[in-house]
């Protein structure tokens, strides 16, 4: 599914075959090759896949060296059609595969988004909480934490987060973003 296409963004939200029989009213396999090229030959597209099954997601969870964390990049509320994890991939974990199917404690869940990505990349200062440690925390109740976010409507804001914290400032509180900006880019 096309995420986000400048050049014509009635493509968004749509799959190549569906673009293809748009444009030319066919969509057979060597048309759906040739609107792929004419689409990258104008500045391609970002892309929404759809490889992974349930049971796929749940085994690769189960794993005890699988961090959480998302690819998404940085999200224009409202912009193209992005994967839904751009707005609630960590609370999608909390509230279904936590709270909901059981399939991770609480705490081994925030143990692969904190701790154990912090280890593997070697952020000393980040990922516990500890006096002299960044303090990049967020509030959230367990019991309504989740995401909104789905494919057909992707730009939903998750339930449940109170507060959230970035180097010890209050970026989100109140259901709003603050004015700050306390955030840097992390190098390992």
């Amino acid at each position: 599914m096309v995420a986000s296409y400048e050049s014509d963004p009635s493509f968004n939200g749509k799959s190549i075959a569906e673009i293809t029989r748009q444009v030319s009213g066919k969509s057979d396999v060597s048309r759906q090759i040739e609107q792929v090229i004419a689409m990258y030959e104008t500045g391609g597209a970002s892309m929404v896949y759809h490889g992974m099954s349930e049971d796929d997601v749940q085994r690769i969870m189960r794993e005890p060296f699988t961090m959480i964390a998302s690819d998404s990049g940085v999200r224009q509320f409202n912009e193209g059609v992005p994967h839904p994890r751009g707005y609630g991939n960590n609370v999608r974990v909390l509230g279904r595969y936590v709270r909901e199917l059981k399939l991770l404690s609480l705490e081994d869940a925030i143990r692969k988004m904190t701790s154990l990505p912090a280890q593997t990349f070697g952020f000393r200062d980040r990922g516990y909480v500890r006096e002299g440690l960044a303090a990049d925390l967020v509030i959230f109740d367990e019991k309504t934490v989740g995401d909104r976010a789905t494919f057909d409507k992707p730009h939903q804001y998750p339930i449940g987060i109170s507060y959230v914290l970035v180097n010890g400032e209050l970026v989100f509180a109140n259901e709003a973003m603050t004015a700050a900006r306390p955030g840097l880019a992390l190098r390992g």
